[in-house]
């Protein structure tokens, strides 16, 4: 609430409350700037904190989807077109920038969504929230701080587009959905870069998410909402290169100066998009810079290599 500029109001009521004998603060995590909001209209405060480990998780299946950021849509798409005309569905974003760019990616594929953060005023908040818990919204894409308020039984599928850097935000996020027994789903999809931070929620909580694929369209569905891009960013190593491993013996290829001038000319590229060329297991090893790829499984599926024909694969 304070991210999204309720300070000035608190302060302006606290001011006028002179009266007050005893001032107690609730707050679902204490940042340093609760803190000091506290310090500031409390006289020497107590603090009483939970025990992080006794955080109630809601009893909900939770599964998790490597994917990279580029087909993070395709993946929100299948996850959308799955849920009934009853459900609600609550996308979380980490920026507000994210959760826009979210929304109008989605409209653009013919979802009815809306979205909410903290740069919207507090009437569009809760003309939002309102159309939300009256079921005329299906779909809310947000931010945690604009999600504080949201109590809806109905939310029957939660999705981490992102995934939180603070860990009690995740717990949060997932306990929007599971309410009062009914039954849920929690979805996280994680980047290369997001695989750390999940493992460490992971460890933290206990909490058993299972690695899924990216779920099946529905029988009535005869195509994705969201069209899966070619991306080959997650195998890349730390400067953009991706390792190919081609059916072309040491012999056949001469040498690595002879594969580098057949990849420079077939995909008229720079040779600097050319990385380290290597022969090990009677085969051939290609790094190539992850923009060039898609070019080069075409050339090497068509075009021969001194009358050698190659099959190829990417090294994970």
């Amino acid at each position: 609430m304070l991210d999204m500029g309720f300070f000035p109001d608190i302060m302006w009521v606290v001011e006028r409350m002179t009266g007050r004998e005893q001032t107690l603060l609730f707050s679902a995590t204490f940042p340093q700037e609760i803190i000091d909001a506290a310090h500031e209209f409390m006289n020497e405060p107590d603090f009483v904190l939970t025990n992080a480990e006794e955080l109630d998780v809601p009893p909900i299946d939770l599964y998790s989807v490597r994917i990279g950021r580029s087909n993070k849509l395709w993946v929100l798409g299948r996850l959308l077109v799955r849920m009934q005309d009853t459900d609600q569905t609550i996308i979380f974003c980490n920026t507000k920038r994210m959760v826009d760019l979210a929304v109008e990616r989605l409209k653009k594929h013919r979802f009815d969504v809306a979205g909410l953060h903290g740069d919207l005023s507090q009437n569009q908040r809760e003309r939002i929230l309102n159309s939300f818990k009256e079921g005329e919204v299906k779909t809310i894409i947000a931010t945690d701080v604009a999600a504080r308020g949201i109590d809806v039984d109905g939310i029957t599928l939660v999705v981490n587009y992102d995934i939180p850097n603070d860990m009690d935000s995740f717990i949060h996020r997932i306990g929007r959905t599971g309410r009062i027994g009914r039954t849920g789903e929690a979805w996280s999809l994680v980047s290369r870069d997001d695989e750390p931070q999940l493992s460490k929620i992971m460890a933290t909580y206990g909490l058993d998410i299972q690695p899924s694929e990216a779920p099946e369209l529905p029988e009535s569905v005869e195509r994705d909402p969201v069209r899966r891009q070619e991306d080959f960013g997650e195998t890349a190593d730390v400067f953009g290169y991706v390792t190919v491993k081609l059916s072309l013996r040491p012999e056949d290829a001469g040498s690595t100066l002879n594969v580098a001038n057949w990849f420079v000319e077939q995909l008229r590229c720079d040779e600097l998009a050319i990385g380290t060329i290597a022969f090990r297991d009677e085969a051939t090893y290609v790094s190539l810079h992850s923009s060039k790829i898609g070019t080069a499984m075409k050339a090497i599926e068509k075009r021969p290599f001194n009358g050698q024909t190659m099959t190829a694969s990417i090294v994970e």
